[in-house]
């Protein structure tokens, strides 16, 4: 069975537990890039990743794009909105389609 992970700022990611969600907190780059390997290894089919802690792991993100599983996502954190996680679903959807159906830009 498949489980799905939230990583990001403790205060940013502690809700996701309310919903049954296995949440890891990671409170710098080294410690997120362990915690990534390990999740990405295991038996998470979905990691929902705060845009502040994908940023810093942007290459190894990129790496887990080319393989089916797991598919990561990325979510605000508490600081707020970049934008870049909207930006992330629609070039996938782009991808996946062929054209912007999501913003018809």
């Amino acid at each position: 069975m498949y489980n799905i992970a939230v990583m990001g700022d403790r205060d940013s990611i502690y809700g996701y537990a309310a919903l049954g969600l296995n949440i890891f907190p990671v409170s710098d780059e080294v410690e997120g890039r362990k915690v990534l390997k390990k999740l990405a290894e295991g038996n998470c089919a979905v990691i929902y990743i705060t845009e502040a802690l994908a940023k810093i792991l942007e290459e190894e993100i990129d790496k887990l794009k080319e393989r089916p599983l797991p598919a990561v996502i990325l979510i605000p954190g508490i600081s707020g909105n970049t934008g870049q996680g909207i930006r992330t679903f629609k070039k996938s959807v782009e991808q996946a389609v062929g054209s912007d159906i999501i913003f018809n830009n």
